[in-house]
C-alpha cells in the first residue's frame, strides 16, 4: 500500500482511521490501532474531561505512533475540553456534530492537525473554508449519529470529491479491503472504520453488546430518532418503543425522555441489550467474530491488496 496525502498528513503506515466511538474507543483500542499502522482515536464523547485526560496519559504510555481524539462539538464543556487537548499535547483532533470554524484556528496555533466529519458536499465546502486539514465524508450506513440527508457512502464520496480539494476520508459501511478500495476508486484517500473496530477484543464496549452485534442479520439496524438526532440503532425493545412513538408524532423532547439518562452507556458499555441504546453500523451483519485489532488490520490490508491485484488482471 503506497503513501498518499492521508498517510503523509498523519504520519501513519496505512490510510486507516479508527472511529472515535462513544463507549468503545478508549486507550486500549486506540493504541492498538495506532500500533497496527492506522490512526487510533480516543472517543471524547463519552468521557468527562478528567477521564479523557487519564486516557490521554495511558495512550502516550501505550504507543509511540500517531494518534488523536475525536470530539463531538456538542460536548457540554467544549471550551474546557479544547484547552485540555492543547495542554496535553494531543497531535490530531477529529471534530464532528457542529461547525469546525471556531476551534480550527485555535488547534492549528497549537500545532494540532484537524479533520472534520461531514454528511454532505455543502458541509465539506464549509469545512474547507474553515481551514481544516482533512474531511471525513460519512454515509448513512454508519452507526450512531447520522446526517439528516441519509446519503449513502457510495453516493456521497464522489460528490464530496468534486466539492473540495482537501484530503478525503470515506466512512460508513466500510469493513473490508475491497470496500476500502471501492471508496478510493470513488475519490477517497483513506477510510474511517467504526463498527469494524468496535467489535474487536480491545474495544471497551460490553462483551454482551459485541456478541449481539456479531449475531445480526442484514436489516437489523435502522435509523430512528429523526425528530431528535438521526441515530442508527440495533432493533431491540427500546428501538421498537422509540419508532412507535415517532410514528405517532413524538417530539424531540418526548423522545429524549423515553431514552432516559445515559441510554448509550446502558446499551454499549453496560450491556443492557433490550433497554439500552445500541449504536452500530449496518456492516455489523458482515462481522461474525471478535478478534484482536492486529488481526483485523492485517486482514483489511491483505484484502485490499489482493482485490486491487485481481482488478488489475481483468481485461475488458
Amino acid at each position: 500500500m503506497t503513501m498518499n496525502r492521508i498517510t503523509s498528513l498523519f504520519g501513519i503506515k496505512y490510510p486507516v482511521v479508527q472511529g472515535g466511538m462513544v463507549w468503545c474507543s478508549g486507550w486500549r483500542l486506540a493504541s492498538a490501532v495506532s500500533n497496527a499502522g492506522g490512526l487510533g482515536l480516543l472517543g471524547a464523547g463519552s468521557m468527562h474531561p478528567e477521564t479523557l485526560e487519564e486516557h490521554i496519559n495511558k495512550m502516550k504510555a501505550a504507543t509511540t505512533k500517531p494518534w488523536g481524539v475525536n470530539v463531538p462539538l456538542m460536548y457540554p464543556e467544549i471550551d474546557r475540553l479544547m484547552h485540555l487537548l492543547i495542554d496535553n499535547g494531543v497531535p490530531v483532533v477529529f471534530t464532528s456534530a457542529g461547525s469546525p470554524k471556531k476551534y480550527t484556528p485555535m488547534l492549528h496555533e497549537a500545532g494540532i492537525k484537524v479533520a472534520h466529519v461531514v454528511s454532505s458536499s455543502v458541509f465539506a465546502r464549509k469545512c474547507e473554508d474553515a481551514g481544516v486539514d482533512a474531511i471525513v465524508a460519512e454515509g448513512f450506513e454508519a452507526g450512531g449519529h447520522n446526517g439528516r440527508e441519509e446519503t449513502t457512502t457510495m453516493t456521497l464520496i464522489p460528490q464530496v470529491r468534486q466539492a473540495t480539494t482537501l484530503p478525503l476520508i470515506a466512512a460508513g459501511g466500510i469493513a473490508s479491503g475491497r470496500a476500502m478500495l471501492a471508496a478510493m476508486a470513488l475519490g477517497a484517500e483513506g477510510i474511517q472504520a467504526g463498527t469494524l473496530f468496535a467489535l474487536t477484543e480491545e474495544s471497551s464496549a460490553s462483551p454482551a453488546f459485541k456478541q449481539r452485534c456479531t449475531q445480526m442479520a442484514e436489516g437489523d439496524t435502522m435509523l430512528c430518532l429523526k425528530a431528535l438526532s438521526p441515530t442508527r440503532l440495533v432493533k431491540n425493545a427500546l428501538y421498537h418503543q422509540l419508532i412507535a412513538a415517532e410514528y405517532q408524532g413524538a417530539t424531540g423532547e418526548e423522545l429524549r425522555q423515553m431514552l432516559g439518562r445515559a441510554a448509550s452507556k446502558r446499551g454499549i458499555f453496560e450491556g443492557d441489550l433490550e433497554q439500552g441504546e445500541l449504536e452500530i453500523g449496518q456492516i455489523a451483519s458482515a462481522i461474525k467474530s471478535i478478534r484482536p485489532v492486529a488481526t483485523v488490520m492485517d486482514e483489511l490490508v491483505n484484502d485490499f491488496e489482493q482485490t486491487r491485484q485481481a482488478l488489475c488482471n481483468i481485461n475488458f
